[in-house]
């Protein structure tokens, strides 16, 4: 397959490129790096990447950001933070991805573990991790050309720990290895309409 990765050459990226680059052509995309550069934000920039790379048989999204901080400061521009990144930004990878994807092709989006178990300081990223998986259901039963589409909703990356530890006290981290499995599921498997929460 041809299988194009955004968010490439972030943690969990990297490991998805590992897992499915042993056997399928992969097209890395990144804001700034990768194959082709592409801001999800932009739809402009969307169209400009597929049209580079052509047809494709699967897209992964491993990328979006949110805004952590505590709800008491939050403010509606916070939120639009991760509404036009990673909410919008993935919505669009697949409204505009649809229309070059190969018949019977997949996509697969990220959301994350705070879309059931919440944490101090995550609000948006819950609200927007859920929002994903419900558009990832939703959109399943109507996906054109027999396309799938599912979510990875990973607990905290062990490698991320780094940095993310103050915030997930008591959380089980988990190995971008073990992550990137459920990707391929998503990507090599037939279920459509999932979430794959890999804990």
């Amino acid at each position: 397959m041809r299988i194009l990765i955004v968010g490439a050459s972030g943690t969990i990226g990297r490991a998805v490129v590992a897992e499915l680059g042993t056997r399928h052509e992969i097209i890395s995309a990144g804001r700034s790096t990768g194959d082709v550069q592409m801001d999800i934000t932009d739809s402009r920039s969307i169209h400009a990447v597929f049209e580079k790379v052509g047809p494709i048989d699967a897209l992964v999204s491993t990328t979006g950001k949110v805004k952590f901080a505590p709800f008491e400061t939050m403010e509606a521009a916070d939120y639009e933070i991760g509404l036009k990144d990673k909410l919008l930004g993935q919505v669009n990878l697949v409204l505009i991805g649809r229309h070059y994807l190969s018949d019977g092709g997949s996509f697969t989006l990220t959301t994350g573990v705070l879309d059931s178990d919440p944490i101090r300081e995550g609000t948006s990223a819950s609200m927007v991790n859920g929002a994903i998986n419900a558009f990832v259901m939703a959109a399943a039963i109507e996906m054109p050309r027999w396309m799938r589409i599912n979510a990875v909703s990973p607990g905290v990356i062990t490698e991320a720990m780094k940095d993310y530890a103050p915030f997930f006290r008591g959380f089980e981290p988990v190995p971008a290895a073990r992550a990137a499995l459920a990707y391929a599921k998503s990507v090599e498997g037939a279920q459509t309409g999932r979430v794959y929460r890999v804990l």
